[in-house]
């Protein structure tokens, strides 16, 4: 008893129930309004209305997104654009003064003796 409420807590099943549940209450609404007292001319242009309503929220959800999403992307990019010409400067500057960033090649700055860049050290 104990290992079954310890797998179902650590079973990650919420999403396929949301799913269930969205869909079950779909179905019932269909039922309901289909066994309803009606006639096919009304329960078809409710329907067709309530179809109508809900294409036009998620219409308004998706635009809304896209418009986040397109914003989003759009501030990367120009935060690529400004770390580039960041990079690109500090290059050009560099090599305007003659540095390499760097230590020269061949020094070991602890030490300030030369030496190749594999070797081993000795102490």
């Amino acid at each position: 008893m104990a290992y079954e409420y310890d797998r179902f807590e650590r079973e990650e099943g919420g999403g396929s129930f949301l799913m269930g549940l969205l869909a079950g209450t779909v179905l019932g609404a269909g039922l309901g309004m289909l066994f309803a007292p009606k006639s096919g001319s009304e329960l078809r242009s409710q329907i067709g209305n309530q179809i109508a309503d809900q294409t036009g929220r998620l219409r308004d959800v998706a635009d809304q997104t896209y418009a986040q999403a397109t914003e989003k992307v759009s501030q990367m990019v120009d935060r690529g654009r400004d770390a580039y010409d960041r990079a690109r400067s500090s290059v050009g500057s560099m090599a305007s003064a003659g540095t390499t960033g760097s230590t020269p090649s061949g020094t070991n700055p602890a030490s300030g003796s030369t030496g190749s860049a594999g070797s081993s050290y000795n102490a």
